[in-house]
């Protein structure tokens, strides 16, 4: 659902504006969700909740009711490290 909304600028601008949206033959309603759409880049989640589809996928079988906390952590841990391209280091436990 979208909502409506008003700007305002300068005369010259909104002339250019208009004309560029007809060179490129779409609304300048259009031109104008496309900026913003362009300036804000794409919405992404926090974090991929798919991850934890791997969880005890180890060798070693695993309670994951009585050990979703540690699982869901490490793997949170592991996207983050791969998004910050960061080396993996040893955890402090608490």
């Amino acid at each position: 659902m979208s909502a409506r909304t008003q700007i305002t600028m300068d005369p010259e601008t909104q002339r250019r504006a208009h004309a560029k949206a007809a060179e490129l033959g779409i609304s300048f309603a259009e031109y104008i969700r496309r900026l913003v759409a362009q300036d804000l880049g794409e919405a992404r989640p926090k974090a991929d909740v798919s991850i934890i589809f791997d969880l005890g996928e180890s060798d070693e079988p695993t309670d994951v009711a009585r050990d979703k906390d540690k699982l869901i952590g490490d793997a949170v841990w592991e996207e983050y490290l791969e998004e910050t391209r960061q080396k993996p280091r040893r955890r402090r436990r608490r």
